[in-house]
C-alpha cells in the first residue's frame, strides 16, 4: 500500500480582491484517481483547488486556493507521501502586485503585468526528503509530447501522463503516459474513470517500491 499525495483541480491568482484568473479544471480526473487508488489500498491525500466535484470520502482532503498555498500544503504533506501525482493545473501566472479592494471600471481598459507561479510538482521533487516518485499531468494541444518531454527533464518525474485539451470539463480523456527515456509506455481513452483504474495500476507496475 502507497501512501499517495495526490494535487488536484485549479488555482487561482487574484487581480484586486473580487477578480481572479484561473482556468477550467474541474477536478474530475483527480477525484477518479483517488477513487481507483483507494479502491486498490492505497491511502490518499488530495491538495485541491476550488471544485464542485465530490472526492471520496475516505481521502483526506486539504483545500487550497491559490498556487502557493498548493505548494505549502503539498510540502507540508510530502514526507508522509510514498509518491506523488500532480493532476492539478494550478495557474502558471498571477499579477505582479494585487490591489486592495476592487479596481473601478475604466474606459481606457486595463494592463496586468504578470509573473510565473511557483512550479509545484518540480519544488516537490527538488526537495524530497527520500526515494519517492512522482508522476506529473501535462495538458497539450493536440496532445503533443514534445514539450511533455521538456516538463519531465524540468520536473524531475518518473512518468507523465499527456493528455489534450478536450480533457478539461469533460467526463472523457485520452492519455499517453511516458517515463523519462521519452518512451510511451501506454495509452487509454474512456471515461476518466476507466482511465483512472489503468493509471493506477500502471504506476503500480512501474513505480518504485511503496506502490505495491
Amino acid at each position: 500500500m502507497a501512501k499517495i499525495l495526490l494535487t488536484a483541480g485549479p488555482t487561482r491568482a487574484f487581480i484586486d480582491d473580487v477578480r481572479y484568473l484561473t482556468n477550467a479544471s474541474s477536478g474530475r480526473m483527480a477525484a477518479a484517481l483517488a477513487a481507483a487508488a483507494l479502491a486498490r489500498g492505497h491511502d490518499v491525500t488530495i491538495v485541491s483547488g476550488p471544485v464542485h466535484v465530490a472526492y471520496p470520502k475516505a481521502a483526506h482532503v486539504i483545500p487550497v486556493v491559490t498556487t502557493a498555498e498548493m505548494l505549502a500544503a503539498s510540502l507540508a504533506e510530502l514526507a508522509r507521501s510514498d509518491g506523488v501525482i500532480a493532476a492539478a493545473a494550478p495557474c502558471d501566472f498571477e499579477p505582479v502586485r494585487k490591489v486592495t479592494g476592487k479596481i473601478p471600471r475604466a474606459g481606457a481598459g486595463l494592463t496586468l503585468e504578470l509573473k510565473p507561479t511557483p512550479d509545484v510538482i518540480a519544488t516537490l521533487a527538488r526537495k524530497s526528503p527520500r526515494r519517492q516518485w512522482f508522476v506529473a499531468f501535462a495538458l497539450e494541444p493536440g496532445a503533443d509530447p514534445k514539450r511533455a518531454f521538456a516538463k519531465i527533464e524540468a520536473k524531475r518525474c518518473d512518468l507523465i501522463v499527456v493528455n489534450d485539451l478536450t480533457a478539461m470539463e469533460g467526463t472523457e480523456t485520452a492519455v499517453t503516459v511516458y517515463d523519462r527515456r521519452h518512451e510511451a509506455v501506454g495509452s487509454r481513452a474512456g471515461s476518466k474513470r476507466a482511465v483512472a483504474g489503468w493509471l493506477i495500476r500502471l504506476f503500480e507496475s512501474r513505480l518504485p517500491a511503496g506502490t505495491e
